[in-house]
């Protein structure tokens, strides 16, 4: 098997060797054929080592990693790129998902995290490998099978938008009679509710297919459609003149849809029609503007026609999933199924408080938010679950079912690692955890703590360790500079302040404790971080 080549960029010397150090890279099928230390470097060891994955931090001199990723992207759009950010340059990882890095870890780096994100990689790049090695072997061995063709054409559009389709590719490899006019994609969608999915979804998508060959196809335009799951895409070529009667034609074959609901009973559709081009090549933008498109149904109402997406929300995505990680965190600190139902609900009414926010940001803000909350939780087999959790989320027509999802599948999980702990052994020390919690800026003692949970000062000790794997002191201080650090980077007060928001009266002693935990001064950390 191919080994995959992997070159890391940092200008930090350590964290190259922290990230060399933590992979057990043969294990993956890679090798670390490059290290760089800053952009200009990177941007050139990528030319020469031709990487299948590069790893680079958001901020470093010369070239800048987002200047980076442009140039690298630009040069080898198969690049799979890893984003190293900290909470300070979460915006900068933000931007660079546009240049389609689709993966970023928060410093300092998590051995777990890290791994997870090259398994992932690996796996997506091999598929990709395999699925072009295959489809070239397809074309050669079968150029007449038409519909095997054409359902790779929108599965090519789906997945891979930023590789333009030419007309002379419509023609030779994939069959289409292509005749002078434009170019449109569009996406049938049937929603059964949350609770509601249909058993007999593949007869429902064959009539689904039916209407539009019915409706849509006819002389002088070429139709290709492909079903995956409740999603029904199609392409269409036609004379431009006829853009009216296509669209006509799409609101017939919805009116016709509509009459199976007395079949399937709680089945709605909704169907979303992108631009419609001149040119085959900007068919996947047709195909992307579709699939965005189709998402507005969780805020426009299904069972419509969905055109003209217009310019999305600036939704602080950000920011509202930085608000949502502090809270499920300590949620999940906790076991708290309130408090997790708290946090998406505060999530969602930040959300209803945005002006113009698309059904698709609100799509991705609810998976990240599933991202984060899985992560904090440590859920095994955590991308088999989330990718269950986007199908049910899938399964939604409306915008408050979505946030719905989120809240059963927080309360699932918290409710399994509730159950898991709550015991005579580990009931105590979750009692001293939550008081901890809340009284960290107290002066509170072992002693204080083990009076309020009902055992001796000695016992508990022990059996805090024990459970825990670290003494009580220790949990303590982790827990004060943990809140120290949230300070420095978000507020403006001064360190003498968050010394005594944190518990500590001596500034001396808080520096020399926060150095000791951080590696930094305070005010060190908060012009790094701040």
């Amino acid at each position: 098997m191919e080994i995959l080549k992997v070159v890391i960029a940092d200008d930090e010397v350590r964290i190259c060797q922290l990230i060399q150090a933590l992979v057990d890279w043969d294990s993956l099928g890679m090798k670390v054929v490059g290290v760089a230390h800053n952009g200009e470097e990177a941007c050139e060891t990528v030319q020469n080592c031709q990487p299948d994955i590069l790893i680079t931090d958001i901020r470093m001199p010369g070239c800048s990693g987002l200047e980076l990723v442009q140039r690298v992207k630009d040069a080898d759009p198969d690049l799979e790129v890893v984003i190293i950010s900290g909470y300070a340059h979460f915006e900068y990882a933000q931007q660079a998902i546009s240049y389609g890095v689709g993966y970023y870890l928060l410093k300092p780096v998590n051995k777990g995290e890290l791994t997870e994100t090259l398994q992932k990689l690996q796996k997506r790049i091999r598929e990709r490998k395999e699925s072009r090695q295959s489809h070239q072997e397809l074309v050669n061995r079968s150029r007449r099978d038409d519909d095997h063709l054409r359902a790779n054409l929108l599965h090519r559009l789906l997945d891979q938008p930023e590789q333009a389709v030419s007309e002379e590719a419509l023609t030779g490899i994939y069959h289409l009679q292509v005749s002078p006019g434009v170019f449109q994609a569009f996406c049938v969608k049937a929603d059964y509710g949350r609770e509601n999915r249909g058993t007999h979804t593949d007869v429902l998508m064959e009539k689904v297919e039916e209407v539009l060959e019915r409706n849509l196809k006819a002389q002088g335009r070429e139709l290709v459609l492909l079903t995956r799951e409740d999603y029904c895409y199609g392409i269409l070529n036609y004379p431009e003149k006829e853009k009216e009667q296509i669209r006509r034609s799409l609101k017939s074959s919805l009116t016709q849809l509509d009459i199976q609901k007395n079949m399937f009973q709680r089945v709605s559709f909704s169907i979303a029609a992108g631009a419609a081009y001149k040119e085959a090549c900007r068919l996947g933008e047709s195909m992307q503007e579709t699939r965005k498109l189709i998402q507005e149904r969780l805020v426009r109402g299904n069972g419509r026609l969905l055109e003209h997406l217009g310019q999305p929300s600036d939704l602080p995505e950000s920011q509202l999933l930085n608000d949502y990680l502090r809270k499920i965190s300590h949620a999940v600190e906790i076991f708290s199924i309130p408090n997790g139902t708290e946090a998406v609900r505060e999530l969602q009414e930040a959300v209803n408080h945005q002006p113009g926010v698309q059904g698709w940001q609100i799509l991705e803000l609810i998976y990240g938010a599933a991202d984060i909350f899985a992560a904090s939780i440590q859920i095994q087999s955590r991308t088999e679950v989330l990718d269950d959790f986007r199908k049910q989320c899938g399964q939604c027509g409306k915008a408050e079912e979505i946030f719905g999802c989120l809240v059963d599948f927080q309360e699932k999980y918290l409710k399994e690692q509730a159950e898991r702990y709550e015991n005579d052994t580990i009931r105590p020390v979750r009692k001293a955890k939550e008081y901890i919690q809340n009284h960290y800026s107290d002066p509170i003692t072992l002693e204080e703590v083990s009076e309020q949970v009902g055992l001796s000062s000695a016992y508990f000790s022990v059996l805090f360790k024990k459970t825990e794997g670290e003494g009580f002191a220790k949990y303590l201080i982790n827990i004060r500079m943990e809140q120290a650090k949230l300070l420095l980077r978000e507020t403006n007060l001064p360190v003498t302040e968050i010394c005594r928001k944190v518990g500590y009266n001596d500034l001396k002693h808080f520096t020399h404790t926060f150095e000791k935990a951080a590696g930094v001064k305070p005010s060190t950390y908060r012009k790094l971080y701040g």
